[in-house]
């Protein structure tokens, strides 16, 4: 079961059992309502799927040398945050029995740079990574092995902006990570039906290097 202080809205199959887990983080200041939209979209195209938008797990958005500064999470915190949410997915995995290569974690905004941070501390805990207008508060020394990242983006992002977006691409390539960036034209911060279009592309077509490393 979820954790008693996790309020969590669920869509899950109407029939059969899951065999797919989606877990939707919102922004920060946000809410879990604020990911329906999306959840809805990938119930729709993955109808085995169960889709999660946990409430609270996603704390404040800032980079690791103006967060302490800012009087926002710094690399303690964060930390905190990343184990919370890793626990919340395990819980989930371990409720549906789904693998983690068959779990995928979406977020916007901060809730997409808790979800890329979660994918540096514990890689492959979900085989597919979403982030929507969010980036890495501290970037990976490593490529995740187990996790395919797809970075999705508004051209005129004012809190996140673009160059620091492609800035984490551009490092994620150099350390030889599987990974994409989409960036949708005249787009702020916000989940554009755009770019939830092309993430649900993305998952249906896009075959993570690993399998193809594999052959």
């Amino acid at each position: 079961m979820n954790p008693p202080e996790t309020e969590t809205i669920e869509l899950l199959p109407v029939s059969g059992t899951p065999r797919q887990l989606f877990v939707l983080l919102h922004d920060a200041g946000g809410a879990a309502t604020d990911m329906l939209e999306l959840g809805n979209l990938l119930g729709g195209a993955f109808a085995e799927a169960a889709v999660l938008m946990p409430q609270g797990l996603t704390g404040p958005h800032a980079d690791a040398a103006g967060a302490t500064a800012a009087g926002l999470d710094d690399a303690e915190a964060l930390a905190a945050r990343v184990e919370a949410l890793a626990a919340f997915v395990r819980a989930q995995q371990q409720r549906f029995d789904i693998l983690q290569s068959d779990t995928a974690l979406a977020g916007f905004g901060a809730g997409a740079s808790l979800a890329l941070a979660l994918s540096d501390a514990h890689d492959g805990l979900a085989g597919r990574l979403l982030a929507f207008g969010g980036g890495y508060q501290i970037w990976p020394a490593r490529a995740p092995a187990l996790t395919t990242l797809h970075l999705l983006h508004g051209q005129n992002d004012p809190v996140v902006p673009l160059a620091r977006t492609r800035s984490d691409f551009e490092h994620l390539m150099e350390l030889g990570a599987d990974a994409t960036l989409d960036v949708a034209a005249k787009l702020g911060h916000e989940l554009h039906p755009a770019l939830m279009d092309q993430a649900v592309t993305r998952l249906q077509t896009c075959v993570p290097l690993r399998h193809w490393k594999s052959v």
